[in-house]
């Protein structure tokens, strides 16, 4: 099967190529950074420009499509000019369900739970009364009224809070609280704002399993399977990571100027389940997230501890984008702690600084 990615670069797109790349041809599409695209067959590619799309699908033919571009931080929305948001979250979501439809092409889009009313009782359903409250959340749901009109075979994923690490150079909430609580820094985390998070593992996954899947034409609340606040993924991440919770200061949302007043849309995740996609507990996935972070960072390094004088190979922060690697002679070792997420940081004898990728 051939399957094409957007916003291959992001937070899950690089999640994805990873997953769908082990069994199917994918050709994943990213526009600034390049993440991990730069290890897949990729494209650089403005979704604005219509006629430069229509040629990829020409090309490549796609059996399915995994639309995951947007401008996706609520933050962020809200200072762009409108219009700009709209090009990119609608009118370039509507481009790619015309011709999927044309190519007679499947398409997963990824909307978001906060299309959603707050409700008070939690635990939202896929027929729940929506309110989308920012710019972000409002397109995206433009978004899915272009999918349903111009889609004969479609999915539309309404997706939670994503927890896990990000890739290269994607981040998200839950990576810096892991961060700053292994650093041994205080976090401020929400006690009265409710999702039901979902691990990007798992969410890259279950779109594999959902592009093959007999479902059609449906919206599904695409989650976790436990309804928590902020503060109580702290708390998970402390218990299943061995850090201290009097680092956890308890904040709510209400006192944050700016933040969107949307307390509760955990999701009811029923339908999921009924396409036999059985999600684990919140801390099952946290000890797995953990326990990998630090498999692959000993995998990164050969399994060998990095000392002064070894031969490697780093990323510098100017090649996030690219993993170009610099090789050298380590003289100084900038990470304090025995394991990073990312890698350790060192400094070469001819001065470039980065992270250790590999041991030669």
């Amino acid at each position: 099967m051939r399957i094409l990615i957007t916003g291959g670069s992001g937070l899950l797109g690089q999640y994805l190529n990873v997953e769908l790349s082990k069994k199917d041809e994918i050709l994943t599409l990213y526009n600034s950074n390049k993440g991990n695209c730069s290890r897949f067959n990729s494209l650089k590619c403005n979704l604005r420009y219509y006629g430069k799309v229509s040629d990829i699908f020409a090309r490549f033919r796609p059996d399915a499509v995994v639309h995951t571009a947007c401008y996706s931080r609520p933050d962020i929305c809200a200072k762009l000019p409108k219009e700009e948001v709209y090009a990119i979250n609608v009118q370039a979501t509507e481009d790619i369900a015309r011709l999927c439809n044309e190519n007679n092409t499947r398409l997963i889009y990824t909307s978001t739970d906060l299309v959603y009313k707050s409700s008070e009782t939690g635990m939202v359903t896929e027929d729940s009364e929506l309110n989308p409250l920012t710019l972000y959340a409002e397109t995206k749901l433009e978004g899915e009224s272009a999918v349903r009109k111009h889609s004969d075979n479609h999915i539309i994923l309404r997706t939670a809070l994503l927890i896990g690490f990000g890739l290269e150079h994607a981040r998200n909430n839950f990576h810096l609280t892991y961060e700053n609580l292994k650093n041994g820094k205080e976090v401020r985390l929400f006690t009265d704002q409710f999702r039901t998070p979902l691990s990007l593992p798992e969410a890259a996954d279950y779109i594999g399993k959902l592009i093959t899947s007999e479902a059609r034409n449906e919206i599904i609340n695409f989650g976790g399977a436990e309804r928590v606040s902020r503060y109580e993924i702290g708390e998970a991440i402390c218990d299943e990571c061995g850090f201290d919770k009097s680092l956890i200061k308890e904040i709510s949302c209400r006192d944050v100027a700016g933040v969107p007043q949307v307390p509760d849309v955990s999701m009811n995740t029923e339908k999921l389940r009924s396409l036999g996609l059985v999600q684990k507990s919140l801390r099952e996935n946290i000890n797995l997230i953990c326990k990998k972070s630090i498999s692959d960072t000993r995998k990164s390094s050969g399994g060998n501890r990095v000392e002064i004088g070894q031969n490697v190979s780093i990323v510098q922060k100017k090649d996030q984008g690219t993993g170009a690697l610099t090789e050298g002679i380590v003289s100084r070792i900038l990470t304090k702690s025995k394991t990073h997420p990312r890698g350790i940081k060192v400094q070469l004898e001819s001065g470039e600084i980065g992270r250790v990728k590999e041991i030669k």
